[in-house]
């Protein structure tokens, strides 16, 4: 038996036929997979899917930048009148006790004290809200969607007391008194934005590895 052949099992496939048996696709047919199932399409390059890692922010936004250096020079004047306040308090505790030495009906005394005691509450409270601006801005690399709530809330309330400051201080005609409430309520409202636009909320949601 030559190999030569057409109806030899042993020899090749004559030219232009299918081997083994299977069809071929014509041309510009696409090819059929295994067991006659359609090939599967392409896949997509990693990352290409809503919030793979090509959206997923690699740095944190510049408008996030700026809050954290509001929170961090927040903080420092939060601990300068905090610190302000505690003093005014030992002083205050002082002349209390100075007054006590006149008598006890010397009613300077229980002024004294009283005075003393909101200036010591009014600075811890300054020293406190210092601890979490200083918190919240270290906690802005790492934190997740507590800290961006967090943030946002104090924001929110720093936004109505300047915004209260500042009408007050509209009432008084003082361009000079103005600056201070303005500046409050600037920093206040980057606070609040900042976390909420959607690159501060999108690297807030960022998974963590």
């Amino acid at each position: 038996m030559s190999f030569g052949e057409p109806n030899n099992p042993y020899g090749q496939p004559p030219q232009g036929q299918p081997g083994y048996g299977y069809p071929q696709a014509p041309q510009g047919v696409p090819q059929q997979g295994a067991y006659g199932y359609p090939a599967a399409p392409p896949v997509a390059p990693y990352g290409a899917y809503p919030g793979g890692p090509n959206q997923i922010p690699q740095s944190m936004p510049g408008l996030l930048v700026t809050a954290r250096v509001f929170l961090y020079l927040i903080s420092a004047a939060q601990i300068a009148l905090g610190l302000f306040f505690l003093y005014l308090g030992a002083i205050a505790s002082d002349a209390s006790e100075l007054s006590s030495t006149y008598g006890n009906d010397n009613p300077f005394d229980s002024m004294a004290s009283a005075a003393a005691g909101v200036l010591v509450v009014v600075g811890l409270l300054f020293l406190g809200l210092a601890a979490l601006s200083i918190t919240l801005g270290v906690r802005f690399g790492n934190g997740g969607q507590g800290v961006r709530i967090t943030t946002i809330v104090y924001g929110a309330l720093g936004t109505i007391v300047g915004a209260l400051y500042l009408f007050s201080a509209l009432d008084t005609g003082l361009a000079s008194a103005m600056i201070l409430p303005l500046i409050w309520v600037v920093f206040a409202v980057i606070l609040t934005i900042a976390p909420a636009v959607n690159s501060g909320s999108a690297w807030f949601a960022r998974p963590r590895y």
